[in-house]
């Protein structure tokens, strides 16, 4: 299983180490990562592989928006499944 991670926010120093750290603390394997820097705008999109979590997906999830919360960013955090419903044709 899988889920997308979109990071959006002011360009700040430790937002990649911050959200792939607590990805390795939990046990999500970072498959993919795509960032942009538009001026002072930062944004990212992470594919992570959950199916060895060590908690809750729900609970990995509020951890990831929290810590966002707390940088000043919006973190959002989607289960694959979701995902690929919303985009289908």
């Amino acid at each position: 299983m899988r889920a997308v991670v979109a990071v959006i926010g002011k360009d700040t120093v430790g937002i990649l180490a911050k959200v792939s750290g607590i990805c390795a603390e939990y046990k999500a394997n970072v498959m993919d990562v795509t960032q942009t820097i538009m001026q002072d705008l930062f944004a990212m999109t992470m594919l992570i592989e959950i199916s060895g979590l060590t908690v809750e997906y729900i609970d990995f999830a509020d951890k990831l928006v929290k810590a966002g919360e707390e940088m000043g960013l919006q973190i959002h955090v989607m289960h694959e499944d979701i995902f690929n419903s919303m985009h289908r044709i």
